[in-house]
């Protein structure tokens, strides 16, 4: 090899320091253009002095590399790169980017067997925490080289030091069509409590892949028990049941074994416990009983008919049949299995079964002896009695009495159940018209046990507690008044009371029956023992129906015992009941006894009543005064009920007050009466009664009572304007629409103007209440007014009144500001006509 001037200088240095791969490194980037042959010396010449550098080996490789590119992989310099690889690795062993780049250069000159054995060497050389370098190589040339046998082998290595990555394994197993190891590999999973899934499968999508595997590969499966597995499965998955035995099935249909096939079906459809499984599964089984018989006919059309294949297709045809026949039942069956207490379901069951007495009677005895009464859904107690009503519809009695008797001995939840049984034993006696047998089963159910207990203990048994239920007293009751005697059903309704049972019906059905046989004090005193047993609001009915006998009895011939018996009523009566008693007491006044006093009971009731029913009580008041006393004594009672009504009742009030008083030719009362309604009514929104008046003074009124009506209009007006709610309902919308925040200063400017119209209606607005309105008395002359009015007002201007000599006579309302002459209400004299 010539060498140059320039390379003196880095030979001496590499003469005085051979060992420094500095100088070495130097003299080689200073001969990096140099032919190949000088560049590969240098390198060899480095290496010589210093063969454990991977720095000089790593470039060194990279270079003959290089210098080989685009050679055909045939040519001997490949041959030579190798062995200098081989030659690094004696050195360099323990590096793995030295493994990799030697490894990827034999897979790129196809030797496989070489590579293959090359990554052995590779994993045996390096320490096991960077074999994770090496495997995705080492697999992605197993999985090119087309070798399955080698494939299958170096995978299962690989998943002896990464199992997490199986599936990985699992689906090259697929892809070459090697389904038995797949399939037992993925049952290993499965089983497998602590494999996750690095694709986010959970454990119920891998069983339905194994599942689907193995029933649509039934030929291959070889190595694992597909039935064991998939009955495990049952076990763990139980949202899957009806999809695992459609595969359980469909394995051993693929597998040619029809009939076991077919006993798959039946154990599914009788073990399955959901709807939607049974469903899957009954589908599945149609489907399969569908495919065979069409098969059948098929391969007969094909080679032709015959006796035995003729025989054949009506036994698969029959088949189908009947599993289409049995759904109804065994869609129940799965329903009963899911809740077996469930008592409308047995119901459903034996309607399935009807025409079969035998299935009918074993369905009944099963339900009866499953279903528990305390956890029952639905009422228990039917079941015995549809039981007993089946024996008694086939004319066997006596079988029906002993279900019956058995059914009474059964621990209900309920009394009510228990009492229904008994009532029901009745009843069917009746039917059967052996009315002693029923009055005696009624007796015995009613019979005081020897321990007794009351009615609401659930700690006690139903049958210690049945005694006190009112619907086998009542019943027993109305049977004894069918059948027995006046005497045994008045023992009966006794007793109902004594054990303090009975209900406000009860009293008045014992009452009623006690008038029928015309023992109308024995009825009274019934109606009192009742009153007793209740308060209020329960001893309303017995009240109502008690007062409206004794007044049908007696009419007015025990007036002070009528009086006496509505004073106790109505002691303590609530307002929401005490209208219709103090009509019913007032119309008995009226009737028998004396018209003040009725009018006293129109008084008490127009107080005592509820407050939506005053107005009307105060109208039957006023109706029933004006037609006893005439049409002036209704004065009071008008003036009464404006006191005592709300607003809204007061001004409908008035106007029939003033109609009244404008029919009796009282103008100037009417017309007070008229003004002190004003104040009630605001003119936006009660126009009728604006109408009204200014009707009224067209008709009767002058120039000054109008101008006086109009005056007090506007003040009334005035007086509502200077509410806030009102004026700021009015406002808010105007700024609303100008787009305005409703926090900004609108509202200072609103409540800046409805403080100013304030200030203006003080001065012109009414200064009294509701209470405070009174007139001035007819007699009073002009001067008193005036003095009067002075006296409040001094600044009052003195009005020449020349022109109104006439109408002294007159009552007017006084203007705002003025002070009131303080006299009894209403009081202006009146002329009877």
């Amino acid at each position: 090899v010539l060498q140059e001037e320039s390379d003196i200088a880095f030979e001496e240095e590499i003469l005085r320091n051979p060992y420094s791969v500095k100088f070495w490194m130097r003299y080689i980037e200073h001969k990096a253009n140099s032919p190949k042959q000088v560049i590969n010396l240098i390198h060899e010449r480095a290496l010589k002095e210093l063969p454990g550098s991977y720095k000089l080996w790593y470039n060194y490789l990279k270079l003959r590399r290089k210098q080989i590119r685009g050679k055909c992989i045939n040519d001997p310099a490949y041959q030579d790169v190798n062995n200098t690889y081989e030659r690094a690795l004696v050195f360099m062993h323990k590096m793995p980017r030295l493994w990799i780049d030697y490894s990827q250069f034999l897979v790129d000159q196809k030797f496989v067997s070489r590579a293959r054995r090359t990554f052995d060497r590779a994993l045996q050389a390096l320490p096991i925490t960077q074999h994770h370098r090496i495997w995705p190589l080492y697999l992605k040339f197993v999985r090119s080289s087309g070798i399955p046998e080698t494939s299958v082998r170096v995978y299962r290595r690989y998943i002896k030091l990464c199992p997490e990555n199986s599936e990985e394994f699992i689906e090259y197993l697929l892809s070459i069509d090697r389904i038995d190891e797949a399939a037992g590999k993925l049952a290993e999973l499965v089983n497998s409590e602590s494999f996750v899934s690095k694709e986010g499968k959970s454990k119920h999508q891998m069983w339905q892949e194994l599942c689907t595997l193995i029933s649509k590969n039934p030929d291959q499966i070889k190595s694992i028990k597909v039935d064991a597995i998939i009955r495990g499965g049952l076990k763990r998955f139980s949202d899957m049941v009806g999809q695992l035995w459609n595969s359980l099935a469909d394995f051993y249909i693929r597998s040619g074994h029809f009939e076991k096939a077919r006993d798959v079906y039946e154990e599914a459809i009788q073990t399955v416990n959901t709807v939607r499984d049974f469903g899957q599964v009954f589908d599945a089984y149609a489907q399969f009983e569908e495919g065979m018989l069409n098969a059948k006919m098929e391969a007969t059309a094909e080679l032709g008919p015959s006796t035995d294949d003729d025989i054949d297709i009506e036994l698969r045809l029959m088949r189908y049949e009947e599993l289409i026949d049995r759904r109804p039942i065994l869609l129940n069956s799965v329903l009963l299995r899911q809740n077996p207490h469930n008592v409308h379901e047995w119901h459903k069951r034996v309607q399935l079964f009807e025409g079969s007495p035998q299935d009918v009677i074993k369905t009944f005895t099963a339900a009866v002896q499953t279903v528990s009464p305390t956890e029952a859904s639905g009422k228990p107690h039917t079941l015995w009695v549809a039981f007993a009503r089946f024996y008694e519809d086939n004319d066997q009695l006596p079988e029906a009495r002993i279900i019956f008797q058995k059914a009474t001995k059964v621990p209900f939840k309920y009394v009510d159940d228990l009492a229904a049984v008994w009532c029901e034993f009745a009843e069917m006696e009746l039917r059967h018209k052996n009315y002693d047998k029923a009055l005696d089963v009624l007796r015995k159910a009613t019979a005081v046990p020897s321990r007794r207990a009351e009615y609401f203990d659930e700690k006690e048994a139903v049958q210690s507690r049945v005694y006190k239920s009112l619907k086998l007293w009542m019943f027993y009751a109305d049977l004894e008044e069918s059948l027995g005697t006046f005497d045994s059903t008045k023992a009966v309704y006794n007793r109902i009371i004594d054990l303090r049972i009975a209900n406000p019906q009860t009293i008045i059905n014992f009452a009623m029956f006690l008038e029928e046989n015309h023992y109308f004090e024995e009825a009274f005193k019934a109606y009192e023992r009742g009153i007793a047993l209740f308060n209020w609001p329960h001893v309303y009915d017995i009240w109502l129906t008690y007062l409206k006998k004794f007044i049908a009895r007696y009419g007015g011939k025990k007036l002070e015992r009528s009086r006496d018996l509505f004073e106790n009523a109505l002691d303590n009566c609530p307002s929401k009941f005490a209208k219709t008693l103090y009509l019913l007491y007032a119309k008995l006044e009226e009737e028998y006894g004396l018209a003040r006093h009725a009018m006293a009971v129109y008084e008490r009731a127009a107080s005592a009543v509820l407050p939506n029913e005053k107005f009307e009580m105060f109208n039957i008041y006023i109706s029933r005064a004006a037609d006893v006393f005439g049409l002036p004594y209704t004065r009071q009672i008008y003036e009464r009920a404006i006191e005592s009504l709300p607003d809204d009742s007061t001004r409908e009030m008035c106007m029939r007050f003033a109609d009244l008083e404008s029919k009796l030719g009282e103008i100037d009362r009417a017309r007070a009466i008229y003004g002190y309604c004003s104040q009630l009514c605001d003119p936006r929104k009660e126009a009728s009664f604006w109408k009204t008046w200014h009707d009224f003074e067209v008709r009767h009124g002058n120039e000054d009572t109008f101008r006086e009506m109009l005056r007090i209009k506007r003040s009334i007006q005035a007086k509502f304007n200077t509410k806030i709610n009102y004026m700021t309902a009015q406002m808010l919308p105007g700024s609303e629409s100008s787009g305005a925040d409703p926090g900004s200063d609108d509202m200072k400017k609103l409540e800046e103007r409805a403080k100013a119209i304030i200030e203006e209606a003080k001065q012109d607005q009414p200064k009294v209440g509701k209470r405070d309105i009174l007139f001035i008395r007819g007699d009073t002359t002009q001067e008193e007014s005036k003095e009067a009015v002075m006296a409040s007002n001094p600044e009052e201007i003195d009005i020449d009144d020349d022109d109104d000599d006439n109408d002294n006579d007159v009552e007017k309302v006084p203007a705002p500001g003025m002070t009131l002459i303080r006299t009894s209400m209403f009081c202006v004299p009146y002329t009877h006509a």
